[in-house]
């Protein structure tokens, strides 16, 4: 397991072209740019990346200018880019050409780089077809910031659609087929019912036996989308029970259904932890009373040993030598309020060697990224940044009072990192 260091590289990470002067965007002399900052003089930090995704999808080139300003964006001048900024509230200011080599002079010699971007990544959520009873952070934060997306249940993954998409994103989906032991607490709800019913029938109907079955299988599918070179980025309860589904080839890793029947008492020394991507050696949590999966997470936040909430801090790296880890924690604050989920956070002992932990609060890892294959896995724990305790019922976030929220950027320097261009190290 590796952590960030302002001078630490990591081996086998992707390194990202810099743009030198007379770079990608170069253009003749006369020409115009936008600088987006993305410091604390951006009036929308969030809407930010939506602008700058939305000149991708129109072919137009922009850099991200890694550790300048926040993690600041550059643009071509246009009347189209002028008017997509100004309706969404998001601060721009005009470079010159002269002014752009000089930041790129400044660029070169300091603990900055320019990355190009070149093209907007397709974007799929898993989430069920109907309503639930609680809300999705990177949903929101991709309405909010208007970046397109589509969504995609159990049957797309089995069926082979995710060859479809650059980018997936995962949530509160339990991988397990435990349905996130809610019957605990809410046995009886009409919305639980409904999750298990719609469960049971869709496994049935693509000839699988049981929910669990079915879920192993659609995790198997994920991680094969992510060794073919997807991005994957999780966050809350999928982080873990989608490892936990990968390691129990073998497990009826079910601790216990919506009628609370026993579990395999032999399934933590069954687990195979090759097939999984971020965890190792974790042990599954079989009690059908504790509302916990295994000791992966590490504030076990609905068992009576839960460990209350901190901060967490991100961590510094090198722009140039450790670029992807730097993208995906670009932000103007590097102090953030810790916010609960049914997995908050990530056992160090718990993460495979080579995983890069991006922040921490104490001796847990909050935010953590890895390559598999050619692709690569980001996790984040935690369910919403606005909400440290959300509860399901709970009205959705309002992301128009929250416009400048660094919680929220670390979900969208993910969504922008697909689009950067890649080469390999020559080290």
């Amino acid at each position: 397991m590796k952590r960030g260091m302002p001078i630490g590289r990591v081996l086998g990470m992707c390194a990202l072209v810099a743009a030198s002067v007379g770079g990608p965007l170069a253009t003749p002399a006369a020409a115009q740019f936008l600088i987006v900052p993305m410091d604390g003089t951006q009036a929308n930090h969030l809407k930010a990346y939506g602008l700058t995704y939305s000149v991708l999808t129109r072919a137009e080139k922009a850099e991200w200018l890694l550790n300048y300003r926040g993690g600041s964006f550059l643009l071509p001048d246009n009347s189209e880019v002028r008017r997509a900024a100004a309706l969404r509230g998001v601060t721009v200011e005009p470079m010159a050409a002269g002014e752009l080599a000089s930041l790129r002079g400044m660029i070169a010699q300091s603990n900055m780089e320019a990355v190009p971007l070149e093209k907007a990544p397709k974007i799929a959520i898993y989430t069920p077809p109907n309503a639930t009873p609680w809300d999705d952070a990177v949903t929101m934060a991709l309405d909010y910031a208007e970046i397109e997306y589509e969504t995609i249940w159990d049957d797309d993954v089995v069926s082979g659609r995710l060859a479809d998409y650059e980018w997936l994103h995962l949530h509160h989906e339990d991988f397990t087929g435990q349905y996130s032991k809610f019957y605990i607490t809410y046995a009886g709800a009409p919305w639980l019912q409904d999750e298990v019913q719609r469960n049971q029938e869709l496994a049935a109907r693509l000839g699988y036996r049981t929910v669990p079955d079915l879920k192993k299988d659609v995790a198997r599918g994920i991680r094969k989308y992510v060794e073919d070179g997807g991005f994957l980025f999780a966050m809350c309860s999928a982080t873990e029970t989608l490892e936990l589904a990968l390691a129990a080839e073998s497990v009826d890793i079910a601790a216990a259904f919506a009628d609370g029947s026993p579990a395999d008492p032999q399934a933590t020394a069954r687990m195979d932890w090759n097939r999984s991507m971020a965890f190792e050696n974790a042990e599954v949590q079989i009690a059908p009373s504790v509302n916990a999966f295994s000791n992966i997470d590490g504030h076990q936040v609905n068992t009576p040993w839960r460990i209350e909430l901190g901060a967490f801090t991100l961590f510094d790296f090198s722009a140039k030598f450790d670029p992807v880890p730097s993208m995906l924690t670009q932000s103007h604050v590097n102090v953030l309020p810790d916010f609960y989920g049914l997995t908050t956070s990530f056992a160090r002992e718990r993460l495979k060697p080579g995983s890069v932990v991006l922040a921490e609060e104490a001796d847990r890892a909050k935010y953590v990224h890895g390559n598999f294959g050619e692709g690569t896995w980001t996790f984040y724990g935690g369910h919403d940044p606005e909400d440290p305790e959300h509860q399901i019922g709970d009205a959705p976030t309002d992301l128009s009072l929250h416009p400048n929220s660094p919680g929220y950027r670390l979900i969208l320097n993910n969504v922008l990192f697909p689009a950067a261009k890649k080469k390999e190290l020559k080290t």
